[in-house]
């Protein structure tokens, strides 16, 4: 027969409440007791029925993470936070997501999550609207990762002052034909958008900004980076919302036989793996992604173990990472570096 704790408790010589609170590593237990009873249960061979103890919570010890978009390096990374952070916790995870979920697959992901009983669930990005999301918070312990929604626990980087930092180094090396290519609709474009114009006309440049949609894609930065170079007066410098567009941006230089910064200076947003590497070494935003993940699990289980506690935004400081794609502007010369 299986050892059970009414046999560790009898044989530690305490209840089987207290044994059950050792167990659950309870600091409300003494050394001495607790020591006793860690002994009981190693000499019998007993180990705590992990179903039994899901039940008895009314707990999965599972939280569900939601992926919008899979394609995204940046999700990706941050899901790597949240794993190992989960699981320190005592947390499985159990992933869902696509290549890019519309409103209506996104909805279909979260309920799958709740049919699997979740103890709560982690959004990356979520397209659905605010009032959707406060919905489905009145329903399981949820937190939003990319974009804050009031009632919500929320967890995001600092876009209007990433997008600042993005701009006054440009700025700073001289250039004033500054274009910012957008992220359409998606999580945080309107942010990027509205931090791109107040710095330009912070330098006396609002009469020179221009804005091109990139939709957050490799595909929509090297189509917004075509239509700036067709242009009559094409820009000296691009802001691109996140290193995805940037990337396009950066192919779609190569199409014309010219380079970032030599013909045009490029800063992304995000920091992710890809800009990093040597060949592409782009000057870009580092978003604290590990962090925003680690960030997401302990706000989650937070709110799992008290329910009622008030929601909270959290914002996360970006940095400016300067690489190889910007360089000083000299109208009369070729670009120096910066």
């Amino acid at each position: 027969m299986s050892v059970t704790l009414e046999d560790v408790a009898t044989r530690a010589g305490v209840s089987r409440s207290l044994a059950s609170l050792v167990m659950r590593n309870s600091p409300s237990v003494s050394a001495q007791r607790r020591e006793a009873v860690l002994k009981a249960a190693a000499e019998l061979g007993y180990r705590p029925n992990a179903h039994a103890s899901q039940l008895a919570s009314r707990r999965t010890m599972t939280v569900g993470v939601v992926l919008v978009e899979l394609r995204n390096p940046v999700y990706t990374e941050i899901f790597t936070g949240v794993q190992e952070h989960a699981e320190r916790a005592g947390y499985g995870v159990l992933l869902t997501g696509g290549e890019l979920l519309t409103t209506e697959t996104e909805q279909r992901a979260v309920n799958g999550l709740l049919e699997h009983r979740v103890d709560g669930i982690v959004l990356v990005g979520p397209r659905l609207s605010a009032k959707d999301l406060r919905e489905l918070a009145e329903r399981v312990p949820l937190v939003v990762v990319g974009r804050h929604v009031r009632g919500v626990d929320s967890v995001a980087v600092d876009i209007r002052h990433g997008t600042h930092l993005a701009v006054e180094h440009l700025v700073g090396l001289g250039h004033e034909d500054i274009a910012h290519i957008d992220g359409g609709t998606g999580p945080g474009a309107r942010s990027h958008r509205q931090a791109y114009i107040d710095t330009m006309t912070e330098h006396g440049l609002s009469a020179r900004t221009r804005i091109v949609r990139g939709d957050y894609t490799e595909h929509g930065g090297r189509e917004a980076t075509e239509t700036l170079l067709a242009g009559p007066h094409p820009p000296t410098a691009v802001f691109a919302a996140n290193d995805l567009s940037a990337l396009g941006a950066l192919a779609a230089l190569k199409h014309r036989a010219m380079s970032a910064p030599e013909n045009l200076s490029l800063v992304g947003f995000d920091n992710t793996d890809l800009s990093q590497f040597g060949y592409i070494d782009l000057t870009t935003i580092d978003t604290p992604r590990h962090d925003m993940g680690a960030t997401a699990v302990t706000m989650l289980t937070a709110r799992i173990e008290d329910t009622t506690r008030p929601p909270r935004p959290v914002q996360l400081a970006p940095r400016l990472v300067v690489r190889s794609t910007t360089a000083s502007h000299l109208p009369d010369g070729p670009p120096g570096r910066g």
